[in-house]
């Protein structure tokens, strides 16, 4: 049996941004275990409803390999989300945290916990995910001098912290 190093799924977060990413951004590809990894880091809930819907009529490695050429293959960041919710029926949220994860200078994960602390209304469309939450979370970043991904998880923490200073009070 060959060894394997499964401390490297403790930190999921870590293991998406580290090595799966980069590994899509160098050859391309993204595997059904790392496609599952992120499903599971944005909403471990949804596993099995999208694993039933990429396994409908083909493997899910097929899908997997198709849903990968399908976003290589989109010629702008706008086509990459619009085949992601409309061929690929994924909701906004998950749509963006796999892009997230694939392509983390361009896309940040829309969640309603960051769109509330940004004072944002809901969002349901590529276009106003584009022109309303985008450029939004990419100046709050510029003003703290850090990348998305880190704005993202800064302000999830404080909409986590607050919403737990009202269940302890």
């Amino acid at each position: 049996m060959k060894n394997k190093d499964y401390k490297k799924f403790y930190n999921l977060e870590e293991y998406l941004f580290q090595v799966v990413g980069p590994r899509f951004r160098k050859d391309g590809t993204l595997s059904v275990d790392d496609f599952f990894c992120i499903v599971i880091w944005k909403a471990n809930r949804a596993k099995t409803n999208i694993k039933k819907k990429l396994s409908r009529t083909t493997t899910l490695s097929e899908s997997i390999k198709e849903l990968t050429n399908d976003v290589i293959q989109s010629k702008s960041l706008e086509e990459k989300l619009e085949t992601m919710i409309k061929k690929w029926k994924f909701g906004l949220p998950m749509a963006t945290a796999i892009l997230t994860v694939l392509y983390p200078e361009d896309f940040t994960v829309y969640d309603y916990r960051v769109r509330e602390q940004l004072g944002l209304s809901d969002i349901y469309s590529v276009k106003k995910y584009f022109k309303d939450f985008l450029p939004v979370v990419k100046k709050y970043a510029k003003s703290l001098n850090q990348s998305m991904r880190e704005t993202d998880k800064e302000l999830w923490g404080k909409s986590f912290f607050d919403d737990l200073q009202k269940l302890i009070k």
